[in-house]
């Protein structure tokens, strides 16, 4: 094969948008046909260019790989959690993409393997186990698979003492599920030609799919629907909810051929979800409530005016979940950044709290499957601490270790140091980033550093442990986060000061961060690199186009880029689920306001650094062509010399590569070409 002498140029194609009287020309429309043979010639001449373009580092591409195997576990097991009289966990065995999920009876016997994703993905160049749920009686197996990323999953039902899976399925489901009592009724979530979960249906086991009774049907394009059961599994609910608003339905399990209930009407931008305890609803809203709070109701009036707070809202604290069980309950809360659990008696309200040391944390429930115990288990981590999972006994206070994630190799989380630092955004406010570092680095000069970030969605950016990054930070690269406006680390507000007509907050806030690593030379403009995926990807073109001289280098990792367009678009996936984040274009305000920041509209002729840009063909969520425009319309108007480089995955969707050894060779080529960048 020749090798290509310079980057593939599409064809420009008059197309033009008209709305609010502006004209929008789009000469890269075209590249949304995916059955057009010339866009999928265009993708692979992308593929081949940004390989050719990178060849240089394929040595590096290597030792990044093999550094960031060696320290990963091949052959392992997973920390075991009881259901019902069984202990179940998942193992992995060296040279094999997928895990084997298993169980093991308490009382002692043999262990059994209840389903291998490596037999179940042979002859699929990508596999995704969605639904993974044993009936209450723990005599089937429910679960559902994915085989080319588009997040349509067929259901599949396995009788688990003779191994068969039965020939009837139940084909194009989304991710919800649940079980009735009877073991053998089932609920499921079907999709819309937009890939809106919008149908809840009713069905038997072993009955043909056209069998399955509707039971709950949304109208409405901006809500979508899901379904599951209760903590105690005495009830089957149905979650009807857009980005800021929802409601509930609910249902005895021992009675699933009944009519569904309403809990409480929705009511624009009110959020509600339930559990049940013992009769009682109880209610996790913000109400009255911005930050949220607690309530509890009867089952019988369950209505909204019937609601007794629990625990009440309070400006500094963020509730941001809890979990029911027969003697206690879990509260999860967040305040100025970093989750806080306390365990609370029912009755007495008495509380106490499970406290953690380290300066920048997660910690969330691991596999609490059981309803009726005194253990809860969490699983701990830190940017210096491996994921860990603890049992704590609520009632004696004793933490016990169940199993650490193995770093392999002369990993010393000793070596690494975290920290959390405040930085004043232009308008004044303080935003935390946490970084991590060797502790050996020369932090006398600037020094290579990777900044992330998300912003979007109320999703905070959870710090985390990742083995796979210690090949960044021992080859002297600082690794920071940027806790921007959009996401939920300080709050309700820290979200709602993020979205709409406050969205330029999000980009501004990563540019000022930016800007402070570089004042007080933690790096340089010549050693910062920036990474972001989706509406992270969104944020990599915004800052990019406001501020590309501060950046050497950009991952953007499948980039939500073509704003307007893409909202504006009701027939594309998801679309109008968007405005009750992003606001709806078709109103000339916001409008304009997207149009302002929309990365693709305003790629102009600038130095826009190094940038890799990945896509997914299959992604259902941020389409592969607006990545491939927007890679063409950024050659176009770039002055600099720097590559743009576009790499698309041809079998796979908005996650990448399915298989652990193919994912780590993806993660390998970005981060070599930021290392080759910025080092």
């Amino acid at each position: 094969m020749n090798k290509p002498s310079k980057p593939p140029v599409a064809a420009k194609v008059s197309h033009a948008h008209v709305l609010h009287g502006e004209t929008r020309e789009d000469p890269w429309f075209w590249l949304r046909d995916r059955d057009n043979d010339a866009v999928i010639s265009h993708l692979n001449a992308e593929n081949e260019w940004a390989e050719h373009q990178t060849n240089h580092t394929r040595t590096l591409q290597k030792q990044i790989y093999d550094d960031m195997l060696s320290r990963i576990a091949q052959t392992d097991t997973s920390a075991p959690y009881t259901y019902g009289p069984w202990s179940f966990f998942s193992e992995t065995e060296e040279g094999k993409d997928y895990s084997v999920y298993c169980r093991k009876p308490l009382s002692g016997g043999d262990v059994e393997i209840m389903l291998d994703c490596n037999k179940l993905a042979e002859g699929s160049s990508y596999f995704s186990l969605g639904l993974f749920q044993p009936s209450p009686d723990h005599k089937w197996l429910a679960y559902s698979v994915d085989t080319d990323g588009s997040e349509r999953y067929t259901i599949y039902f396995k009788n688990l003492a003779s191994g068969e899976v039965l020939e009837q399925t139940v084909p194009d489901t989304y991710y919800g599920f649940a079980w009735a009592s009877d073991n053998k009724t089932f609920f499921f979530c079907t999709m819309d030609d937009a890939h809106r979960p919008w149908r809840v249906h009713r069905h038997v086991t072993g009955e043909p799919a056209e069998h399955a009774t509707l039971v709950f049907e949304e109208p409405d394009d901006a809500f979508y629907v899901s379904v599951g059961n209760t903590r105690d599994e005495k009830y089957v609910l149905i979650d009807a909810s857009s980005k800021v608003t929802s409601e509930c339905h609910f249902v005895a399990a021992d009675t699933p051929e009944q009519d569904f209930r309403l809990v409480a009407d929705r009511t624009a931008n009110i959020e509600y979800s339930i559990d049940h305890h013992d009769g009682r609803f109880f209610i996790l809203t913000n109400a009255d409530a911005k930050n949220f709070r607690l309530c509890e109701t009867s089952v019988e009036n369950p209505a909204r005016e019937n609601w007794k707070t629990l625990i009440d809202h309070r400006d500094d604290v963020t509730l941001m979940d809890f979990g029911l069980y027969q003697r206690h309950m879990i509260v999860r809360e967040q305040s100025e950044g970093l989750p806080r659990v306390f365990v609370r008696d029912y009755d007495s309200g008495d509380q106490h709290s499970i406290e953690f040391d380290e300066p920048v944390y997660d910690v969330y429930g691991y596999a609490n499957a059981d309803f009726d115990t005194d253990v809860w288990r969490f699983s701990y981590t830190s940017l210096t601490t491996p994921s860990t999972v603890f049992e704590y006994n609520v009632r004696t206070r004793e933490r016990r270790l169940i199993k650490s994630q193995p770093v392999l190799g002369d990993f010393d989380q000793n070596n690494y140091k975290s920290d959390r630092i405040w930085v004043k955004a232009r308008d004044g406010v303080s935003v935390p980033v946490s970084l991590v570092y060797r502790r050996d680095l020369d932090r006398s000069d600037p020094q290579p550093l990777l900044l992330t970030g998300y912003g979007s969605y109320g999703s905070s950016f959870d710090v985390y442990f990742s083995s796979a990054r210690l090949a960044l930070l021992d080859r002297g690269l600082i690794f920071a986060i940027a806790h921007i406006r959009g996401g939920q680390e300080m709050g309700r507000a820290w979200y709602e000061d993020g979205k709409f007509l406050n969205k330029k907050n999000t980009f501004n806030d990563f540019v000022d961060c930016a800007r402070y690593l570089i004042d007080n030379a933690f790096t340089n403009e010549h050693k910062l690199a920036i990474q972001g995926g989706s509406a992270g990807g969104l944020l990599m073109g915004a800052v990019v186009n406001q501020a590309p001289e501060l950046f050497k280098a950009v991952l953007a990792q499948v980039p939500f880029v073509d704003v307007v367009t893409t909202i504006l678009d009701t027939s594309l996936p998801l679309s109008v689920l968007e405005w009750d984040e992003w606001g709806n274009p078709n109103e000339r305000e916001f409008y304009d306001y997207m149009r302002s920041y929309s990365p693709y509209d305003n790629v102009a002729e600038k130095d826009y650094p190094a940038m890799l840009v990945t896509a997914g063909l299959n992604d259902p969520r941020v389409a592969f062509w607006e990545p491939a425009k927007w890679v063409q319309k950024l050659r176009e108007q770039s002055t600099s010399d720097q590559p743009v480089l576009l790499k698309t995955n041809m079998g796979a969707g908005h996650g990448g590569a399915s298989g652990r050894y193919e994912a780590l060779e993806e993660l390998a080529f970005e981060y070599a070409f930021i290392v080759d960048q910025v080092t």
